[in-house]
C-alpha cells in the first residue's frame, strides 16, 4: 500500500477521502438533490479500491482487461463521480457542477456509456450486485477461452459496491446462490454495512445474519469493523483476491452521513445537506469552505498512486494479445468491439417430412446449430432446458468444475438469469436466456436495464398462449405479450412457424440489441406463404384473396393458422380476407406511412386476432370490437375446450370475423 512517493514525502490519504467527501456534498448542494449518507460514509472504501487494488487506465476507460466497478448502490453516484473526476478520468468540474442537470454527463444514477469509468447503468437496488455475477462468469469463460499456462490474457476481477437495499432485493439473493455454487472467485462485494436504510433502521425489516446468509451460500466472508480504517479495508481486499474457489463479502461497517449533523440516521440518506452542515463537516475536516475546491496535491498524490500500479497495464495485455492465434485475435476483438452481429450463413436447418413443428423446437434446432460454432453465444434456461428447446448438445455445461462448457443452468432464478444475461452481454458475449412467456413477469426489471444500456441479449419466451392448456391460468401468458412490447428498446418477435423463426433469430442476431423471441409449445405448420425475409419488416401479406378484399385481419403466432383457415372458409360464402402476418407489430409500426399502407390501406376494414390483451393494438385500429383478443385469464384444459370457451376455436373466429365484415 503506497503511502509515500519517491521522494519520501509522505501521501496524506485521509485529506484526499476528504476531499472526495466534500466535492461529492457540494454536488448534491448545487443540485439541490442526491444521496449525502453514503458519499461521507463510504468514501474510505471506494478510495482504497481505486486508489490500491482496481486495475484501469483512466486515458482509456474501456480497455478490456480492467477490472470492473460496479456500483449498484447507484444512488452513491456522486460519490462515483467525484472519485472518477480524482482518478483522471475524463470529467471535469464543470461536469460536476452539472449533475444531475439535464444532458450532462453526471446523471443522477451512473449510465452506462454516459460517464467515463461507469461500467453499467445502476439504481434500482439488486440489479448491479445481481448483474455482476454475470460480469464474473463472463471473466471466467474467458479465461478459459484465452488463457494458456504461458500467457494469461484475461485476468479482471469484478468489484462491487452494495448496501443494505441491495442485499435486501431478491435479485441479490437469487444471483448470488448462484455465484457461490459457481465459484466465482474473482467477484469481490465491498458491502457498506451501515444498518440504515431509506425509512429508518434496519432493525425494522432486515435482522438475518448477512455472513452465515453469504457463507450458507459458498462465499467468503470478511468482517471490517471500522470503514475509516483503509489499511483494514486494504487487508480485507488483499485476502478476497487471495481466494481461488469462492467469491467474496467483505461488511465493512460504517456510519451514514459520516461527520453530518445527521450522521447516522436515515435523514441523511436522500436529502441534500443545509449550508450549516457542510460549513461544520469542511471544518471538522479542516478544509476550505469553498464550494468545489480540490487541493492540486492530493490529485498529484492520488495520480502517483495509480500510475505506480497501472501505468503500464495495456501495453502488457496489448503484448499478450499479440501472442494469440489468429482465431483468438479475431474472438477477443468480437468481445471488445461494439458490433455484436452474428449472420446466419453457417444455420442448417432441416423441417420435418410432415412439415409440422413446435416453433421451439424450431428455435432449438436454431441453436444447436449456431452456438457450436459461435464462441460468443452462451446462455442457458431458469430450470427449463427440456421445455424451452435451449439445450445444446456438444458445447458441455459450465460448472464451477468445467469453464469450457456454455450451457448455463441458471435454476428457478428468473430475475437473476436476466441480471446475469446484462453482465455477460456488458463482457462483450452474445447471451440467451430462456422461460415459459407467463413467467417473463420475474425478468421485467432486468430486462429494462438491458433496453436502457442496449445491450445484445436474447430472451426466448416459450408456451406462448392459453393453447398450452392443462396446466391451467397461471401458466397461460395473457397480458406479458403486451408488456414486452411496450419496454422502449426491445424488439419483440411472435413468429408463426419455422419460416418466421428464422426470420426472427436472423434479425435479433444482426442487432445490436435487446431482443425476445415468443415461442409456441405446440406443433404448427410450415407455411408456404410465410418468409424468413419479410420478419425484419414486422409485417406483411401471407394471404391474398382471389378478389378486392373486403376486409384485413392481422395476427400473430399460432393464431395465424387459425386464421388462414377462417380466410378460406369465408372465401366459400363471398367474404375476401387479405391476411397479415404481425411477427413484429413494434417494428411494423415503425415503418414509413408508404409501406404500412401497402400492408393495410387506409380505406380496408381492419381485424385483429391475437390470444392476448387487446391495447397495444389501438393504434392500428380504432374500434375495439375489431379487435379479437383476450382481456381475461384462461381455464384449465385441454388446448380445444379452451379455445372454445374463450372463443378462439375456427368456427368461432369465423362467425366473429363474418359478422364484423358483414
Amino acid at each position: 500500500m503506497i503511502t509515500k512517493r519517491e521522494d519520501d514525502k509522505e501521501i496524506n490519504q485521509t485529506k484526499i477521502i476528504d476531499e472526495i467527501r466534500c466535492l461529492g456534498i457540494d454536488m448534491i448542494n448545487e443540485a439541490k438533490s442526491g444521496h449525502p449518507g453514503i458519499v461521507l460514509g463510504a468514501a474510505p472504501i471506494i478510495y482504497t479500491l481505486y486508489a490500491h487494488h482496481l486495475n484501469y487506465d483512466p486515458t482509456n476507460p474501456k480497455y478490456f482487461n480492467r477490472d470492473r466497478f460496479i456500483m449498484s448502490a447507484g444512488h452513491g453516484s456522486a460519490l462515483l463521480y467525484s472519485m472518477l473526476y480524482f482518478a483522471g478520468f475524463d470529467i471535469s468540474l464543470d461536469d460536476l457542477k452539472a449533475f444531475r442537470k439535464m444532458n450532462s454527463i453526471t446523471p443522477g444514477h451512473p449510465e452506462y456509456n454516459k460517464t467515463p469509468g461507469v461500467d453499467m447503468s445502476t439504481g434500482p437496488l439488486g440489479q448491479g450486485i445481481a448483474t455482476s455475477v454475470g460480469i464474473a462468469l463472463a471473466e471466467a469463460k474467458q479465461e478459459n477461452i484465452f488463457n494458456t499456462e504461458d500467457n494469461k490474457v484475461i485476468d479482471y476481477y469484478t468489484y462491487v459496491l452494495a448496501g443494505d437495499g441491495d442485499l435486501m432485493e431478491g435479485a441479490s439473493y437469487e444471483a448470488c446462490s448462484l455465484a457461490g455454487h459457481l465459484k466465482l472467485n474473482k467477484l469481490i462485494v465491498l458491502y457498506d454495512s451501515n444498518d440504515v436504510c431509506l425509512d429508518g433502521k434496519t432493525n425494522k425489516t432486515f435482522t438475518e445474519n448477512i455472513s452465515m446468509r453469504f457463507i450458507s451460500q459458498g462465499w467468503n466472508v470478511i468482517q471490517v469493523d471500522d470503514g475509516e480504517n483503509i489499511e483494514s479495508i486494504d487487508l480485507a481486499i488483499k485476502e478476497a483476491k487471495q481466494s481461488t474457489d469462492k467469491p467474496t463479502l467483505i461488511e465493512i461497517k460504517t456510519t451514514i452521513g459520516k461527520y453530518s449533523s445527521l450522521e447516522g440516521t436515515n435523514k441523511v440518506h436522500g436529502t441534500p445537506l443545509t449550508k450549516e452542515d457542510i460549513t461544520s463537516i469542511k471544518e471538522k475536516m479542516k478544509l476550505r469552505d469553498i464550494p468545489f475546491t480540490v487541493s492540486k496535491s492530493s490529485l498529484d498524490d492520488l495520480s502517483y498512486i495509480i500510475n505506480e500500479r497501472c501505468n503500464n497495464l495495456v501495453n502488457e495485455f496489448n503484448a499478450r494479445v499479440e501472442k494469440l492465434p489468429e482465431d483468438k485475435k479475431v474472438l477477443l476483438d468480437y468481445f471488445i468491439n461494439d458490433n455484436k452481429e452474428i449472420k446466419l450463413n453457417d444455420l442448417i436447418y432441416e423441417a420435418p417430412e410432415d412439415r409440422l413443428e413446435a416453433t421451439r423446437v424450431t428455435s432449438g434446432k436454431i441453436l444447436n446449430s449456431l452456438v457450436p460454432n459461435h464462441l460468443e453465444l452462451i446462455g442457458g434456461s431458469a430450470d427449463l432446458f427440456a421445455a424451452n428447446k435451449t439445450y445444446v448438445e456438444g458445447v458441455g455445461d459450465f460448472s464451477s468444475e468445467d469453464r469450457n462448457g456454455r450451457n448455463i443452468f441458471f435454476g428457478v432464478r428468473e430475475h437473476a438469469m436476466g441480471c446475469i444475461m446484462n453482465g455477460l452481454a456488458l463482457s462483450g458475449f452474445r447471451p440467451y436466456g430462456s422461460t415459459f412467456l407467463s413467467f417473463s413477469d420475474y425478468l421485467k426489471p432486468a430486462i429494462r436495464m438491458a433496453c436502457m444500456m442496449n445491450l445484445p441479449v436474447t430472451y426466448i419466451f416459450t408456451h406462448d398462449s392459453i393453447s398450452v392448456g392443462e396446466d391451467g391460468p397461471t401458466h397461460q401468458p395473457i397480458e406479458q405479450l403486451s408488456n414486452l412490447r411496450t419496454i422502449p428498446n426491445l424488439d419483440v418477435y411472435r413468429p408463426a412457424d419455422a419460416n418466421e423463426v428464422i426470420g426472427a433469430y436472423k434479425n435479433a442476431l444482426k442487432n445490436n440489441k435487446p431482443s425476445a423471441i415468443i415461442l409456441s409449445r405446440n406443433k404448427t405448420k410450415i407455411l408456404e406463404n410465410t418468409k424468413v425475409n419479410e420478419v425484419e419488416k414486422g409485417a406483411y401479406i401471407v394471404y391474398e384473396p382471389i378478389k378486392k378484399p373486403n376486409g384485413i385481419v392481422m395476427t400473430s403466432g399460432e393464431e395465424l393458422h387459425q386464421v388462414l383457415e377462417v380466410a378460406k372458409n369465408l372465401e366459400v360464402k363471398g367474404i375476401y380476407i387479405r391476411v397479415v402476418s404481425v411477427p413484429n407489430l413494434i417494428t411494423f409500426l415503425n415503418q414509413d406511412d408508404e409501406y404500412i399502407e401497402s400492408i393495410i390501406p387506409v380505406e380496408i376494414r381492419k381485424i385483429v386476432v391475437e390470444a392476448g390483451t387487446t391495447y397495444i393494438w389501438s393504434r392500428l385500429v380504432f374500434n375495439s370490437k375489431y379487435i379479437i383478443g383476450l382481456n381475461n385469464y384462461g381455464y384449465s384444459g385441454s388446448k380445444d375446450d379452451i379455445y372454445k370457451e374463450v372463443g378462439f376455436d375456427i368456427d368461432s373466429l369465423e362467425e366473429k370475423i363474418e359478422n364484423l365484415l358483414k
